[in-house]
């Protein structure tokens, strides 16, 4: 067999891993999720060896998403490292065969406190399976290595199935992106998701605004001088009325073609889209984003509590901050 072809031969055995582990999920693993939604300490996350590797990385998912999170090392918890664990925390133990003596010896202790367990095992007839208050079976019955014995599908699917409650406590929790944006100010992605409105809104002299009042072709030409792609009316108080786009000339264009002259002057409160998506300045620039995305639209005018306009983003706007 070629390099290729057993690196594609891997990469296949974790993916079929995995799939048939989704089909494993059932009222234990609901319950798991349960327990840690209904955890009011911190979700202790333990394994050893590569069980290990995982449950750090398992640690780091669940805090930034929202779930508070502390892995322990089983070797070092016998030495005094139990002490983190308190009776308000859920024990999250990852053991492949479910027999790994230094996991195992964290049950009596927690049971002892009182502690809610969770078991990630392939072997739901093992003593950690039988032990803990809920079992999540990996379905792992083989390695992906040429001499099958190599952590490889075993770790894969424990990783997979860490991955898949945190994202679950996720969605029952409601967990935005700006709370992971919180949660990640150092990071590339933390940064762009704290980015607000008002960090990159055009205001006065940049926008084009005209008073619903104002006839069809000084829409146009205020258009034209801000290159924004629509205009915004407001009334005397400068609430907004509407805004008229780039698309909306074309449809008066296409439908008055004949008679173009006779509506150049009119004025444009009944041409104008008199309830336009809106955003505030203290929102976040992701939010607009995502406007702009489902209604598809380019520019989102900024109004106040009060409708008073204040600004705009355009989508070109949030492309150079970096956030499209």
């Amino acid at each position: 067999m070629d390099t290729r072809q057993q690196l594609v031969n891997v990469l296949n055995l974790e993916s079929q891993a995995i799939a048939q582990a989704a089909k494993l999920i059932g009222d234990s693993a609901e319950a798991a999720v349960d327990l840690l939604l209904r955890c009011e300490g911190r979700v202790i996350v333990s394994g050893m060896g590569k069980m290990g590797c995982i449950a750090r990385k398992a640690t780091a998912t669940f805090c930034s998403t929202g779930t508070p999170a502390i892995f322990l090392h089983p070797a070092e918890a016998a030495h005094g490292d139990l002490g983190i664990l308190s009776d308000k925390d859920v024990l999250l133990l990852i053991s492949n065969s479910g027999e790994t003596r230094e996991v195992l010896e964290l049950l009596p202790y927690a049971a002892r406190m009182n502690v809610n367990t969770i078991a990630i095992t392939a072997n739901q007839n093992s003593s950690l399976a039988k032990q803990c208050d809920a079992s999540i079976e990996t379905g792992v019955t083989q390695e992906a290595d040429t001499i099958a014995v190599a952590p490889t599908n075993s770790t894969t699917v424990s990783l997979a199935i860490c991955d898949a409650l945190a994202v679950a406590l996720m969605g029952q929790r409601g967990f935005t992106r700006e709370q992971f944006a919180i949660f990640h100010p150092g990071g590339h992605l933390g940064r762009k998701l704290l980015i607000k409105v008002s960090d990159v809104m055009r205001s006065a002299d940049e926008l084009p605004v005209v008073s619903v009042k104002s006839t069809l072709a000084q829409a146009i030409q205020a258009i034209s001088s801000k290159h924004l792609g629509a205009a915004f009316a407001v009334n005397e108080n400068q609430t907004l009325a509407g805004v008229l786009t780039d698309g909306d000339l074309r449809r008066i264009i296409e439908s008055s073609a004949a008679d173009m002259a006779s509506i150049i002057n009119n004025e444009i409160e009944s041409m104008i889209t008199s309830d336009p998506k809106t955003t505030g300045a203290d929102r976040f620039a992701a939010e607009a984003l995502l406007t702009m995305e489902t209604s598809g639209i380019t520019i989102l005018p900024v109004v106040d509590g009060g409708k008073r306009l204040e600004g705009a983003v355009h989508l070109h706007d949030l492309v150079r901050a970096g956030l499209a």
